[in-house]
């Protein structure tokens, strides 16, 4: 090399390494500590769910808002009569997110109902919300699977469900839009490792789980299911438990507490999701409120992913 090719290259880097430095003490570049912490977070794009937003605002306006409390996304119902165009607008003009949505008919219309009229219709609302998702952007729609009860056996809400979510594959690969299950309170799919087979048994890239660690409380261990799901969890559902309300003032009374105060063990949460390398979204499925609620629930959901 010539010396004056030498001197020039040398300024160049010493340049490059003024420059390195100024943009790392402005916050510009994340220092390594700082890469290696954001590695380690396995949730780290805060949304919510958009029923939990109770102030009387148009839906630019609500979503000006969550952007400005700090949340990355809300979860729309899909189907739901909001405007798709205004939607699209708000999506566009705050850069909140639309991660998915979730099915706002398999409650009333299991997939499991004896009725097969009844089993269509759902197939047919969550067709709707895939192809929904599609437009806003998102990756999953949430859907509870199935429901046990005095009328439906456990076999018969297994083989159901199953048949009728088949024939919705087609419509998760021409949209790209994933199908979900949630473990919820439907007395169906109890234990991590029947959760687990049962997504398998699609043997199916479309399908997979929408981990609520809140809800599972009531009969196991987060920290179990997250380690049975594994690459299975698309998405994450958070709200708490309290094993002391639950006793003293009835079941459902067991979610009537905030994050951090109830017996759900976040740093465990944490560190099993870190071990099966989920990094993502996680949705707050609480009671939601006005704007002072809603920061609230943003800052607690801060301490979770801290945990």
């Amino acid at each position: 090399m010539q010396r004056r090719d030498f001197i020039r290259n040398s300024a160049l880097v010493a340049g490059a390494a003024v420059v390195g430095s100024a943009a790392n003490a402005a916050g510009i570049i994340p220092s390594p500590s700082e890469l290696t912490n954001a590695a380690a977070r396995p949730m780290v794009k805060k949304s919510l769910k958009w029923g939990m937003v109770k102030e009387d605002l148009s839906i630019m306006d609500k979503f000006k808002l969550l952007k400005d409390l700090g949340y990355d996304g809300v979860e729309l119902d899909s189907p739901d009569k909001l405007d798709m165009k205004e939607v699209l607008a708000a999506r566009d003009k705050t850069g909140l997110e639309l991660p998915g949505t979730v099915n706002s008919m398999h409650w009333k219309l299991p997939l499991s109902d004896p009725d097969p009229k009844k089993r269509e219709e759902c197939v047919k609302s969550i067709e709707k919300a895939l192809r929904d998702t599609k437009q806003y952007g998102g990756t999953t729609v949430l859907v509870v699977p199935g429901v046990v009860n005095a009328n439906v056996t456990y076999a018969e809400a297994y083989e159901r469900s199953q048949k009728e979510i088949r024939k919705l594959l087609p419509v998760a690969e021409e949209t790209g839009v994933k199908i979900a299950f949630e473990n919820v309170w439907n007395q169906f799919l109890l234990s991590p490792l029947e959760a687990a087979r049962y997504v398998d048994e699609f043997n199916h890239p479309m399908v997979g789980w929408y981990f609520d660690v809140g809800n599972v409380l009531r009969y196991g261990w987060p920290v179990s299911w997250i380690e049975g799901l594994n690459k299975r969890i698309l998405k994450l559902d958070l709200k708490e438990f309290s094993f002391k309300k639950q006793n003293d003032l009835g079941l459902w009374k067991g979610f009537d507490v905030e994050f951090m105060e109830g017996d759900c063990n976040w740093p465990e949460v944490n560190k099993a999701l870190q071990k099966i390398g989920y990094s993502g979204w996680a949705s707050a499925e609480v009671s939601g409120g006005d704007r002072k609620r809603l920061l609230t629930i943003r800052e607690k959901m801060d301490e979770v992913f801290k945990a």
